[in-house]
């Protein structure tokens, strides 16, 4: 019997929102896909008919196809054989949202005017909110239906649907028996459709009484009388008449007046005004309006005018957005080249610089009212002539030199040329003397006449000159001429400079003369040109000298030893000499004999003693520190060379150190001594002649040390130690030995330590040191100490086997699988040992192990994580398991934040043995709450793409496990209460483990939406090397900004070609379904032939797949092998194509799926082709960005353009769900995630609460009973 068919002429746009839960079941889940074929065929689908969008949810929801996606019944109805089960958690409140943000939206096929109709089809009470969400819904005009299978939640559906209950509330006890309410409902959705058409048919009055007023330039006010009914704004749509882009305003459904500006002007108008309804606009209201013309600026004035400038004055012109100012000079011949200055509306007033002196220009001011202009207004003036200096002066005349002095003749002056001459000569000489007004002339000739002129230069020229004449004077005698320091052998002369002579010298000592003579000097002024003066006499006598005689004294009798003579001549005034070198401690007796011309006079004698070698006094110490002391003394009468510091411990046996200071010095600071140790002391002076008495003293540096050295905790493998701590401590040593030797750095203010992995049963000593900032350490502290004897049985457990067997889910694993296991105290040894067989069991499922499989890493933490072993330690499963059976109980508190953060740094790294394009799993083991943050480095590890399991016991915290795991939760946080319960959890996380190891797709983040979503794909960019740390080395490659500054783009040049092994970026082939996704811009000089933007090629250079761009054509093609192995293309083109070959940046998603190719552009779909599914790609070959396609042969080319993002999801529903939030023409604030750099709020930044909502009432009906047979 034929099912009900929908016979309306109305149309409209029905959504049907599937649960997809694990509750339903795949087998169930057919009859859903039955059920859902019957109330698809009662209505007339087409693209201008009746159109039908799906969405699936479970814990989070997905498009399956948009309104727009199928353009027939039959194309839907396939659509819904083929519908894939998803399974997950049951969220209907976030799938409601979903689809009023995604599929009724104008870019999914949703269209106004037209009835909107959502399905919602449940087989659970949601575990979220449901009320506000479909609120949403309705309020947007979208007539809900809930359709209720097994244990769905009645009150919860009639809390969906819109009223009333009877027509769209359904609920039957199986999902056998869902036909039996296709009929009844296909019905009620047939009639509300036809309800709600005309209800849209009859709202929708357009507004009326248009009015244009208030018409200026750019300008005008459009006014109308309301249209009936709620109107929500009004659209107004203005262009000009003779043709141009049509632009619009919107405002709100209350205002009915608004104005247009930044018209052009001269220009006639057509006007446009639509109401807005909830889902549909009105026709329009019509009419027109010229503009008026531009007003021009009034009172146009030229002054303070100069030489080089003028200044131009006039009045503002109302509504001007700036000033053009044009200016030339007039003259007779070609007219001169017209300059332009620019201002904004604010001014009214400029300078003109730079003009020609004397010269008459014409100047001319445009109002500017965005690119337009006023009519002009002109005027003309002439520049003055360049000024000359003025006042010449001359002062400072003399015979060689005179100063000139001029007034300045302007403040543009750029500097002054003097020019001068002999009155009755011919040579003339000229200096520039920049910008000064005071010059002195030199070497000029005495009594003689000069004519000086003075010429002020500008940047134009130079002006007339300013002229005078004078005369020079005589050349002058030296002064004042006299002698002094008279001695029988020289005496010294003196005199007084004239003017003008070049020498500091007035001074001049007359040496080697003889006793008691008469000599007379001659002295003459000699000037800079050679010049000299008359000679100026003087006539002076030397005096008579002395003879000093020397001897040492042999007895108390003064008998003298030895007889030293020597003839000094002094000056009449001296009575005293210094004797030297003498021996010390030693009596001489000196003679005194003057001579005169007639011989020697009478003879003076005298006894004197040296003074003997002094010891320093008084040795003083101070500044006692750990390594040093200081020293002093006081220094002896006798003047020294120096002093000898010699310095010793008592209680250490060897060479004493010594140093040497100099005669100014009386104290030392002595370094880099041992601490708590006394130190003899030696401070000796040195003279000429020796060495005093030494100076003896002792000095002893501060304790450096720790105290009350102790061990606790001692036990087999490990051992505790703690002491008092040093108040002068910067670090502490610790260390253990003799064994295996420990020994680890602590800081200031630690004051214990434990040691683990130590033997049984064995003594140990543990040694302590104390050290200073500067490196200094001091004696050790020391205990021994023996660990405790292991057990004599081992516990009972069952004995671990060999090697445990393969899983199958574990068969195709090949992922990086670290374990991150909690070491602290609460574990103790009986529960590690329960952790270990764990480990060994978890391990065990896993089939090969090195890089061809799995590799697996083991790292423990308490106060900080060790690495038991790194991913590449291990290549095969025996080995492997040995390694995880030897793995000792560590000990210590829990800093699980730390250790996460140790993981992602020391052993997901390249030299731990991480792969590229491998998935990087993570399982942590915790039995408590982390003492330090966590969410931090997590949220950076699921970021980046890290797959995280967190297992709890005991005492975890469930809520930190959700923070540290991956999304979503129910598939990566485990929980136990105690080690005994780990198997009932071990199946499910081998599972789980081994199929996120088997993904042909990593993990990776995509934040093209508000919220960072994490989807398995490939970050091309970082797997081809095109990120800010690693484009330098890329040959051809070079890094420019992006679409916004924060990000950057890479320039591909000519020469670039950049290629990559496939088996490095896809290892395990491309998946069956996913988007190609890049944000890129073609430049100039990128060429007219096509080239491939990316492609994978096999080891022939043969293409396999990839996306090309023809610039010359402006096509764009996908191309890939079928499951059949033939070579298969699609070619898209059109306006919305063309865009890319623009030259400006644009997103590109081509999304391709079993069975069709859609293309994206700019988050827009424009395209979409029919394909069959394609093969897997061979992994021996390259992936290449843009290779020139004529270069098919054995020499590649590559094309110049520049690349920002490029990324390969593994899913075809990214491109509905990104913003293109790179591009600043399309990014919403509200929809898109903060710019890098940014400041923004984060999660836990909360305002303040918000006023009480409305109560909700419920309102319980019956749905009518369903029939069981």
């Amino acid at each position: 019997m034929e099912g009900f068919m929908c016979k309306t002429p109305a149309i409209a746009d029905i959504v049907i929102l599937v649960d997809g839960s694990w509750s339903i079941g795949r087998i169930n889940f057919r009859l859903v896909r039955t059920f859902l074929e019957n109330l698809v065929r009662a209505f007339s689908v087409d693209f201008d008919k009746t159109r039908i969008g799906l969405a699936q949810y479970s814990g989070d929801p997905r498009i399956e196809w948009h309104l727009n996606t199928h353009s027939s019944k039959e194309a839907v109805i396939e659509a819904v054989k083929n519908l894939p089960y998803k399974g997950g958690n049951t969220l209907t409140g976030l799938a409601l949202t979903f689809i009023l943000e995604n599929s009724f939206k104008p870019e999914s096929g949703s269209r106004p005017g037209v009835p909107k109709i959502g399905i919602l089809i449940t087989d659970g009470k949601s575990q979220d909110d449901v009320i506000p969400p479909a609120q949403s819904l309705k309020d947007a005009g979208i007539e809900l239906f809930a359709i209720g299978v097994k244990n769905a939640d009645e009150n919860e559906l009639k809390a969906i649907a819109s009223p009333p209950e009877e027509t769209h509330v359904y609920n039957v006890a199986d999902f056998s028996v869902m036909s039996d309410i296709v009929e009844g409902l296909t019905k009620g959705v047939c009639d509300r459709v036809d309800q709600l058409d005309k209800q849209i048919k009859d709202s929708l009055a357009p507004p009326r009484d248009l009015v244009i007023a208030d018409i200026t330039a750019r300008s005008f006010r459009v006014t109308w009388t309301h249209a009936t009914g709620q109107v929500e704004k009004y659209r107004v749509v203005y262009y000009p008449a003779s043709g141009g882009q049509p632009e619009e305003k919107v405002v709100q459904g209350t205002d009915n007046s608004v104005e247009l500006n930044y018209l052009n002007s001269l220009t006639e108008y057509q006007v446009a005004v639509f109401a807005i309804y909830r889902s549909s606009a009105s026709q329009a209201l019509r009419g027109s309006a010229t503009t008026l013309a531009l007003p021009s600026v009034n009172n146009l004035e030229l002054h303070d005018i100069t030489h080089s400038t003028m200044r131009v004055r006039w009045r503002a012109a109302i509504g001007a957005t700036g000033y053009m100012i044009l200016y030339a000079p007039l003259t007779e011949g070609e007219s001169a080249d017209e300059k332009e200055v620019k201002v904004a509306d604010s001014v009214n007033e400029v300078e003109l610089e730079g003009l020609s002196p004397d010269t008459e220009y014409t100047v001319t001011v445009y109002a500017m009212y965005g690119e337009e202009a006023s009519d002009p207004m002109t005027s003309q003036e002439t520049t003055l002539p360049l000024i000359p200096a003025r006042n010449l002066r001359f002062s400072e005349v003399d015979h060689s030199s005179a100063r000139l002095t001029w007034e300045s003749a302007s403040r543009l002056v750029r500097g002054y040329r003097v020019m001068y001459v002999k009155t009755n000569g011919v040579q003339t000489t000229e200096v520039d003397v920049g910008k000064v007004t005071t010059y002195l002339l030199k070497n000029l000739t005495s009594l003689t006449e000069y004519t000086v002129g003075v010429f002020a230069i500008y940047d134009e020229g130079e002006a007339e000159a300013v002229t005078e004449s004078f005369t020079t004077k005589v050349v002058p005698d030296p002064l004042d001429l006299k002698s002094s320091d008279i001695t029988a052998e020289s005496f010294r002369v003196s005199w007084q400079h004239p003017a003008l002579v070049d020498s500091n010298v007035n001074t001049y000592k007359i040496t080697g003369l003889s006793p008691d003579s008469e000599y007379e000097v001659l002295l003459a002024a000699i000037y800079a040109n050679e010049i000299e003066s008359d000679e100026v006499i003087l006539v002076e006598n030397t005096e008579v000298g002395f003879i000093f005689c020397l001897s040492k004294t042999t007895n108390k009798h003064h008998n003298d030893e030895h007889l030293l003579c020597f003839q000094r001549t002094v000056p009449p005034a001296q009575n005293s000499i210094v004797l030297q070198p003498l021996l010390s401690d030693t009596e001489y007796k000196i003679t005194l004999i003057p001579v005169y011309p007639e011989g020697d006079g009478p003879v003076a004698s005298q006894v004197g003693r040296t003074l003997p070698l002094s010891a320093p006094k008084n040795l003083r110490v101070s500044e006692e520190w750990y390594n040093r002391f200081r020293i002093s003394w006081d220094v002896p009468p006798s003047p020294t060379m120096g002093y000898r510091v010699v310095y010793q411990p008592l209680s250490a046996p060897g060479p004493a150190l010594e140093t040497f200071v100099g005669e100014d010095v009386n104290t030392m600071l002595i370094v880099n001594l041992l601490s708590g140790t006394e130190y003899s002391v030696k401070v000796i002076a040195s003279y000429t002649t020796g060495s005093s008495e030494a100076l003896s003293g002792r000095a002893k540096t501060l304790y450096l040390g720790v105290t009350n050295l102790s061990t606790y905790q001692v036990r087999m493998t490990s051992v505790c130690a703690q002491w008092q701590t040093h108040r002068h401590a910067s670090a502490y040593r610790a260390v253990i030995q003799p064994l295996q030797k420990q020994e680890i750095r602590l800081g200031a203010g630690s004051n214990l330590h434990c040691f683990s992995n130590l033997k049984p049963n064995t003594e140990y000593k543990i040694s302590v040191y104390a050290q200073l900032q500067d490196g200094t350490e001091g004696p050790a502290a020391t205990a021994t100490v023996k660990t405790c004897e292991a057990p004599t049985k081992p516990p009972a457990t069952t004995p671990l086997p060999t090697i445990p067997a393969a899983k199958e889910v574990c068969r195709a694993a090949k992922a990086d699988l670290v374990f991150l296991v909690d070491g602290s105290w609460s574990i103790g040894d009986d529960n590690f040992l329960k952790i270990i067989r764990f480990l060994y069991s978890t391990v065990g499922a896993l089939d090969r192990i090195g890089p061809d499989g799995t590799q697996v890493a083991i790292a423990q933490f308490s106060d900080d994580a060790r690495t038991e072993f790194k991913l590449n330690s291990y290549t095969n499963k025996e080995r492997l398991l040995d390694a995880v059976n030897k793995i000792s109980y560590k000990g210590g508190n829990t800093k699980t934040g730390r250790a996460i953060q140790h993981v992602k740094e020391n052993i997901f790294t390249a030299e731990g043995g991480v792969r590229r394009g491998i998935p990087n799993v993570l399982v942590v083991l915790t039995d408590g709450r982390s003492q330090d943050d966590v969410n931090k480095v997590s949220k950076e590890m699921q970021m980046e793409g890290y797959i995280v399991f967190a297992i709890g016991f005991a005492d975890a915290d469930y809520g930190e496990l959700v923070s540290i795991a991956s999304k979503p939760s129910d598939r990566h946080v485990f929980f136990v209460d105690d080690l005994d319960a780990f198997q009932k959890i071990e199946e499910k996380l081998v599972t789980f483990v081994c199929e996120a190891a088997t993904a042909t797709c990593p993990s990776v983040p995509m934040s093209g939406i508000l919220f960072v979503l994490v989807f398995l794909g490939f970050r091309m960019m970082e797997l081809f090397g095109l990120v800010e740390d690693r484009y330098n080395s890329i040959y051809g490659v070079s890094m420019v900004p992006g679409t916004f500054n924060a990000f950057p783009s890479f320039h591909l040049h000519s020469n670039a070609l950049l290629a990559q092994p496939t088996r490095f970026i896809h290892p395990e082939g491309l998946p069956s379904d996913y988007t190609i996704s890049l944000l890129f811009r073609l430049l100039h000089d990128t060429p007219e032939e096509p080239f491939a933007l990316w492609e994978i090629l096999n080891k022939n250079n043969e293409p396999l797949a990839g996306v090309i761009l023809d610039n010359g054509g402006k096509t764009l093609t996908f191309f890939n092998n079928d499951y059949k192995g033939d070579f298969q293309t699609v070619t898209f083109e059109g306006p919305e194509i063309k865009k890319l070959f623009f030259g400006s940046f644009h997103k590109l998603h081509v999304a391709i799926s079993k069975t069709s190719a859609k293309v994206f552009v700019d988050c827009k779909m424009v395209s979409e082709r029919s394909i069959n599914a394609a093969g897997n790609i061979t992994t021996e070959g390259l992936e290449v960005l843009g290779r020139m396609v004529r270069s098919r042969g054995n020499k590649d080319n590559s094309a110049t353009f520049q690349l920002q993002n490029f990324d390969i999801v593994c899913s075809t529903s990214w491109a509905s769900r990104d913003k293109c939030c790179e591009l600043p023409g399309l990014r919403k604030e509200a929809e898109c995630p903060a710019l890098p750099k940014a400041c923004t709020c984060t999660q836990d930044s909360k305002g303040p609460p918000g006023p009480p909502g409305v109560p909700v009432s419920h309102t319980h009906t019956h749905s009518n009973p369903i029939q069981l047979h």
